[in-house]
Parts: structure tokens; sequence; C-alpha cells
């Protein structure tokens, strides 16, 4: 049974207008893709020549003779022995396929692969290689002519296969005059819509929001915006890596993140230019498996994407390509912003100063997997034409337009405002590439700017404590003087510590663990049973903790009258256990806690409510000044805390901590153990 055509709608009927045979439906390319394993710049590379109309007919018969090339030209793994008996008995032959050069030095020649053909020394003359020169740099896609000579030897081995002619899968038509009056007949919101279906979604899908449009828009930007760095962790199956993949050949996307550092950059040795000067973007795929060969190469990478260039040599090498990285996220988001960060995936030798070059991250956890029906079945511009406008805007920079209405909060640094720069004029390139923008507009793409910046902030915040404590992201309105400040979704996902009175034995510490020196909330429990006076350690506890209980005990027998406690403690017996609620592995400078802990079990009286205590302490009671103060109370206020209980050797502290964090929680001195167990008891 035939299929109903397609009923066109005013976004279809204006893109025909508008650009005229380049644009193509979308569900031809579904069809073609799969039948056959190519990228879809291959496929829509031959829909743009043979199915650009709207006409049934034409379409139907452009479909066949696309059906028809491909057949014959791409090389399936399955077929490859038949393509290379056709390549003997033809004086030449044409092949669709991936290809790739490589210098092999002992032979002081350059080699051919084809990938589907799975022939790796095929001849190619220098020429090519000069004129292609991503050829050495990951292949390209290219209708490739071939020739077989079987009297050809090297080196006393049959070298048959020679490659006559490469033309790169890519479209010569780059006229941006006609691009850019083409947009002007749309509105911002037609041209978003259209820009979704040139990726292969339907707008009109109810998954579609404003907001998630921004989203894939933002996984352009690195197409047309210079050394932009962008991450996006989500779950998995939600077409984190399809744009990098799919959407242009000048994308080279790393699978498994393995990569050298002559491969990225340049190597030493032959001077080949790497991955970031050939490509427009270098995605990562997996990026928790990145890795470098060369220990050098995470610092280079940090150079690199802080101002385009790199130290190889002698030289200084600028550069262009952006960087992406694309990985995985498990779990709860509302529970990860609580207990962890968002960069916890990322490879660990990726420190806060390589995060803080990154310009945006995309919240991937908001995506979901599309169903068949969020896919489109109407037109949307050929993938290719796209690829080489991307290109060209790339040229182009808007990124003063961000402050042209507004100007930046005081809590934006100069990187911030870099980032928020740069995200702004990727947007303005691919919605408004005539540069026309309205205020309101400025003001939606400013305020999604900030929130994709900030998200890196925050959690640059929880790895790196105040260094990075500015994280209250505004825009001021330079008409009115209005301040809008910005927030990020996920970091209302609720407290740690909650609103509600704690069981007797029960209070909150911050500890360090000593295996990162990473601070941690954890909650400290005590519960006495009748006994011989024994204290029973629960679950794994590390050294640390146990000799703070050891500590915490030895203060509490020899000072049990002045605490006003009448049990014999040898009629007792005490179980501990600490709760760990920042996913740490030790919890050091935890004794004082540790010693409430025990007092409020034995007096059956709670702490008072959403308390933090600080504090170590010897055997004796002699108070110990604890480390990191400032970040201590940092994250007491973020996880929710109301009060927090210092040591008085902090004193001198205190100066260093920011007003915002001052103002946000009571805080307490305390002199001694004892004075601390009153206190947080409210006894005092």
């Amino acid at each position: 049974m035939p299929e109903e055509p397609l009923q066109l709608d005013a976004l279809d009927i204006l893109a025909n207008e508008a650009f005229p045979g380049m644009v193509v439906r979308k569900d031809l390319l579904r069809r073609m893709r799969t039948s056959f394993g190519v990228p879809a710049f291959v496929i829509e590379f031959l829909l743009g020549k043979y199915c650009a109309s709207t006409d049934e007919k034409e379409i139907a018969e452009g479909l066949e003779f696309v059906r028809e090339t491909l057949a014959s030209k791409y090389v399936k793994p399955d077929e490859r022995e038949a393509v290379k008996s056709s390549i003997k008995q033809h004086s030449t032959y044409e092949v669709i396929d991936k290809i790739s050069v490589k210098l092999v030095e002992t032979h002081d020649k350059y080699w051919a692969s084809i990938a589907n053909l799975n022939q790796d020394f095929i001849n190619i003359d220098d020429r090519l290689v000069k004129e292609h020169d991503r050829l050495l740099m990951g292949g390209v896609w290219a209708e490739i002519t071939l020739r077989y000579d079987d009297t050809f030897i090297f080196k006393g081995q049959n070298r048959p296969f020679f490659i006559e002619s490469i033309r790169p899968i890519q479209l010569s038509n780059r006229n941006m005059e006609g691009f850019v009056a083409a947009r002007k007949q749309f509105t911002r919101d037609q041209w978003l819509d259209l820009l979704m279906r040139s990726m292969g979604y339907e707008p009109e899908h109810p998954y579609y929001t404003f907001r998630r449009k921004m989203h894939y828009m933002l996984r352009l930007v690195p197409f047309v915006e210079r050394n932009f760095n962008s991450v996006e962790l989500g779950p998995r199956g939600t077409g984190k890596s399809f744009v990098y993949q799919q959407m242009s050949p000048y994308c080279h996307l790393v699978s498994g993140g393995q990569t050298t550092t002559a491969q990225m950059f340049v190597n030493l040795s032959s001077g080949q230019r790497g991955l970031v000067c050939l490509w427009d973007v270098v995605a990562f795929d997996e990026a928790a498996g990145i890795n470098f060969s060369d220990k050098s190469g995470i610092n280079i990478m940090k150079g690199y994407m802080e101002d385009g260039s790199f130290s190889r040599g002698r030289d200084i090498i600028s550069a262009e390509g952006s960087v992406v990285f694309v990985g995985n996220i498990d779990g709860e988001i509302s529970t990860i912003v609580r207990t962890s960060h968002l960069f916890y995936p990322m490879p660990k030798e990726m420190d806060t100063a390589f995060y803080d070059r990154i310009h945006a991250y995309i919240p991937g956890w908001e995506f979901q997997k599309t169903s068949d029906d969020a896919y489109t079945n109407h037109f949307g511009l050929v993938t290719d034409f796209l690829a080489e406008i991307f290109r060209q805007v790339r040229k182009s920079s808007y990124t003063d337009y961000a402050e042209r209405d507004f100007r930046f909060g005081s809590h934006l640094g100069g990187r911030d405002q870099k980032a928020v720069r740069k995200i702004v004029s990727g947007l303005v390139k691919l919605l408004h590439p005539d540069g026309v923008v309205t205020k309101e507009e400025m003001g939606e793409y400013l305020e999604y700017a900030m929130e994709m910046r900030r998200r890196v902030k925050e959690q640059l915040k929880k790895m790196g404590g105040l260094e990075y404590w500015d994280t209250s992201f505004s825009y001021i309105d330079k008409e009115s003087g209005q301040e809008t400040f910005v927030s990020v979704p996920e970091m209302g996902g609720g407290s740690l510590i909650n609103e509600g009175q704690l069981s007797p034995g029960s209070v909150y510490t911050i500890g360090t663990d000593m295996s990162d020196h990473r601070l941690a909330l954890f909650l400290l429990q005590a519960q006495c049973n009748s006994g011989s006076g024994r204290i029973i350690p629960l679950g794994n506890l590390s050294k640390g903790m146990k000799e703070g209980i050891k500590t915490a005990d030895a203060f509490l027998r020899g000072n049990v009258k002045n605490l006003g406690i009448t049990k014999d403690l040898n009629s007792y017996d005490f179980s501990l256990q600490a709760i760990n609620l920042n996913q740490a592995k030790d919890g050091g400078e935890t004794a004082v806690a540790f010693f409430i802990s025990l007092v409020s079990s034995l007096l059956e009286k709670p702490v008072l409510e959403r308390t933090v205590v600080l504090g170590e302490m010897s055997v004796q009671g002699m108070l110990l000044k604890v480390t990191s103060l400032p970040e201590r109370m940092q994250l007491a206020v973020e996880a929710g805390a109301k009060r927090i209980l210092i040591p008085s050797e902090n004193k001198r502290d205190i100066s260093e901590i920011p007003d915002a964090i001052l103002t946000a929680i009571q805080w307490q001195f305390y002199d001694s153990p004892t004075k601390a167990a009153m206190m947080s008891l409210g006894l005092v």
C-alpha cells in the first residue's frame, strides 16, 4: 500500500520557497540510514542533489537514484571481496567510504586505508595528501576513484590498489548573502523550528519545549564559535554524541577518549598539526575515559582551552578547534548535587583549573530517550549545506552583543564573562546570522548563557571552595537599572541537613577525607545500651574516625561529673556509626562531634536542630585548630545548617570568611569540649 503524501505545513512551504534545492525531507534520511551505515551528511549530500523537491514523483525517482548510488558505491563490510574483484575487473571503480592516510616512515611513503574495504596499503599520491590534509587526522568520507595495477611491487610485496581521485563529501555552495537574506523570511521561532527539523527532530512535539530547543542549539554552538569548550553529561541514549558524529564533516569524534598529545596538538617528529588545528570541532565521546599517553597532555589541553594556543618545541601554535566533552552520568541529579559535584564522572587528572576553562555545561539529564514520534517527517535544511554555513559564520563574532543593552553583575569574573559572551555570540550566529536581535531576545540568550556557565562555577565552588565563591550571577538592564539574578534549576534539589529534631546521640559534623583532603559532611550517631562499657564501632569507619572515638571516650570518662551525667559508664555499651553524606572515604577532625554524640546519648537529650559541630581535640580536652574553616562553613551553609559551633582556636580565621557566609548561618565559638556539648544541647 503506497504511503500517503506528506501534508506540507506552513514551515515546509516557507522553507522550500526560501531555500530551493537546499531542503530535504528528513524521513528520507531515516529510511536510507536503516539500509546504509553511513553518516547523515553523506546520505543528505546525495538527497540534496536528487530529492530536494516537494514533488512526490521527483522525490520517488530521486530516492531510487540515491538508493542505487549507495547500493553500488557504498562498500558494505560483507561485500568487500566482491568490490575488490570489481576494482580489478574495471579500469577504474568508484566507492563511497571513509578514507584515511598514514605516513610509514620506514617506507618513506604515504599509504591510504579505506574503512569498509578493509585495505590498509593503498597507493596514494603525495599531491592528494597535501590537498586534503584531514586525511592524516582521522580521515574523511568521500567519493573515491580507485584503479588496479597488479604489476606494482613495493619492497617485494604486491600493492595493486591506487587512489586516482578523491571528492570529499562536502558542499561547494557557500553563498552567505543568499543564506542571510533567506533567513530574514522567518521569524525567530520559525527559524528555531527549522533548525530543529534540520537536526531531524519535530519541534511541534510537546517534548520540545523552548528550553530543550535551546539545549539543542547549544550543542551546535561549537560548530559556529571558535575555541568554544563545552561539556554534556547525562543518561545514556539521549543523542549526546549524535550531533558530533552525524551533523558535519568538519567534526572529529574521539571515541572512548583515547588520544595522544601528538594526535591532539602536533607531532614533533613530523611537524604534522593535530586535531584541534585541522577540525572545527573535536568531541570526546565517553569523556570519563579520556586518557593521554603523555602525562603533559592534560596541561597542554588546559592551556589550549584558555587561549586557543599551545607550545610544542620552540613554536607557539594557534588553532581554532572547539573542544567538546560528552559522557554519561548516573543517578538522581538531586542526590548528586547534594552529595557530590556534576564533574565527578570525569577523569581524576582534570582539576578545577581545567574545568574553569569550560564555557558551558549542558544539563544532559534534562533530555530523555527520543521516541519515534519525536522525529520529523517534514523538510529541513540539507545537513551538509548547514555544515558549510556553520563553517562560514565561524569567521564572524558577536561577542559584544551580550553587553549592548545589559551589563554583567559583580559575581561574574573574567572567565565567566568570556564564557557568557561566547555562548551569546554562538546563539546569535545560529538564530540571527544577520546580527539583528531584539533586546527581549538578547535577555533570553543572556540569562540562558549565564545559567550554562554558572553550572560550571557551582561545581568549582564545591571542589575548590572560596576561590569560586562568587556564583550569584546576574545581569543589569542599562536603561532601567533592574538587576536580574540567574538561577540553576538543579541547585534547588534539597538540603542534606533537613528541618526537624534529630534523635539523642545524633550530631552533624564536617570531617576531612585525608585521602584527597576533601571536606565531607557526616551524621554521627551514638546509642547506649546495658553492657560492660564497650565501644562498638559500626560500619566501615576509617582509622581516623576510630581514633576520634577513642579520644572522645577517654575525655568523657575523665569528665563525667562536670557534664551532670549520673550513669555508670561501665554499665553501658556504646554503639557508634558515621553516616557519610558526601561520599567521602575518611573523616578526620571529628573527635569533638563524637564526644557530643556520646554525651547526647547518655543524657537522652537531642542536639539543637540543624546544628553542625566542628572540632578536634586531645584526650585531655585540648582543642586543636581545624583546617579550612571558610570551606567548612561554606559546606555547612550549602548543606542547610542554620547553626555552627567552632573551636576558639579558629577566631583569627573569621576575617577570611565572606560576609555572604557569615550572614547565612549563626556561628559561635567554644573554648572546651564540655562547653561545646552544653552549647549544642541548649544547656547554656
